[in-house]
């Protein structure tokens, strides 16, 4: 067997293994976008695998009877809180670690992985009794410092990398012309590692809009969607299980797919 057809069928093995990845992800997705518009009597019929009359009547009644909409806002309004505490307090320590050399660094980076592996049901009533002293309970506020404190390990190691991966050179350069260190994070820095910051919110809103657990023990009234459709669809029938699936899924892909550059970006800078 010569390299030319070895070549040949490595290609075919990876082309393969990459159709069968979409199609175990993919399945899932339109299974339930098909089953979320199909009729109710077309979902119990055993002579159809797949709906051919389709509804909107399923999701309108998850939406704007049963308080989605309001679930759904309630995510995006949580998510970006989420995105800018945690930025606020990840992008500091992010730079600190990657421009400074410090006692302990390497412990304080395993330290953060290490909070992550904690198992978050046991701070529940601890949780709750300290946000009810706060007045954070049933607060779009209170969800968004949840959810922050769960993705802040993340985004301070992302921004790191990030920030290692830009140049500390031009940072000098611009000190150098009489810029102040912060005005040289600013003007040259920030820029630089923007497409990467990018993907960094990607990931904190990603991880904010599927948790489920903080929302559906801290609120009540404001709850975001995850902890809404988790406590309706407990006893709902199987087709609205379908609906809920797609309401949960179609605003992240969407989201996903605008930002899904940045990602690109994001691996671009950091190995570099």
């Amino acid at each position: 067997m010569n390299e030319k057809t070895m070549y040949e069928l490595r290609k075919i093995g990876f082309y393969t293994f990459i159709f069968i990845i979409v199609v175990w992800m993919g399945i899932p997705l339109i299974v339930s976008t098909l089953y979320a518009f199909g009729l109710p009597d077309e979902y119990y019929n055993p002579h159809r695998i797949i709906p051919f009359h389709f509804t909107l009547k399923t999701v309108k009644m998850l939406l704007f009877t049963l308080g989605g909409w309001d679930a759904l806002k309630n995510s995006v309004i949580v998510a970006t809180l989420a995105i800018i505490i945690s930025f606020i307090l990840g992008l500091p320590a992010g730079y600190s670690i990657a421009r400074f050399i410090f006692p302990g660094k390497d412990t304080i980076k395993l330290g953060m992985l290490a909070l992550k592996i904690f198992p978050v049901p046991i701070m529940a009533v601890p949780l709750v009794m300290l946000y009810i002293r706060l007045h954070l309970i049933d607060t779009r506020l209170g969800v968004a410092l949840a959810h922050s404190a769960g993705a802040l390990p993340l985004v301070v190691l992302i921004t790191a990398s990030i920030f290692a991966g830009t140049s500390a050179e031009l940072e000098e350069a611009g000190m150098v012309f009489g810029l102040t260190r912060f005005q040289s994070f600013l003007k040259i820095t920030l820029p630089l590692a923007l497409p990467g910051l990018a993907a960094a919110a990607m990931f904190t809103f990603v991880g904010s809009w599927n948790e489920v657990f903080a929302a559906s023990v801290l609120t009540f009234s404001h709850r975001t969607l995850p902890a809404l459709m988790l406590t309706l669809m407990q006893t709902a029938p199987d087709y609205y299980k379908f609906a809920a699936a797609f309401i949960m899924a179609f605003p992240a892909m969407i989201y996903v797919a605008v930002a899904r550059k940045y990602l690109i970006s994001m691996w671009g800078i950091a190995l570099k």
